[in-house]
């Protein structure tokens, strides 16, 4: 989110989806199937530029998976690595994730 967008926003506001430039998220047993499809959908729909699913149940190992380009209401692009693993996190970040400690 822009630094003015930040300091013109009220406090108990909830921020805005298509603001954020990267949404992580850390999917949980019992709410998988909501991180994987469900929030993916809605994500892409903002369109919130990069989504970063971590996610220890994967198929058939743990894994993490970037999904990059909204484009009509869907990611174009993923990357998907191993825990262990390093994945690249585009402009405007422009790092290296390492996941060893994952």
């Amino acid at each position: 989110m822009r630094e003015q967008e930040l300091s013109n926003r009220p406090d108990n506001e909830p921020v805005p989806a298509e603001t954020a430039e990267l949404v992580v998220e850390i999917v949980s047993k019992g709410n998988a199937r909501t991180d994987r499809v469900e929030k993916l959908w809605a994500y892409a729909q903002a369109p919130v530029p990069l989504y970063l699913l971590i996610d220890r149940y994967a198929d058939p190992k743990p894994s993490l998976t970037l999904f990059s380009d909204p484009v009509d209401g869907h990611y174009r692009r993923s990357e998907q690595v191993a825990f262990g693993e390093t994945i690249h996190l585009p402009e405007p970040f422009d790092l290296k994730l390492g996941t060893a400690a994952f």
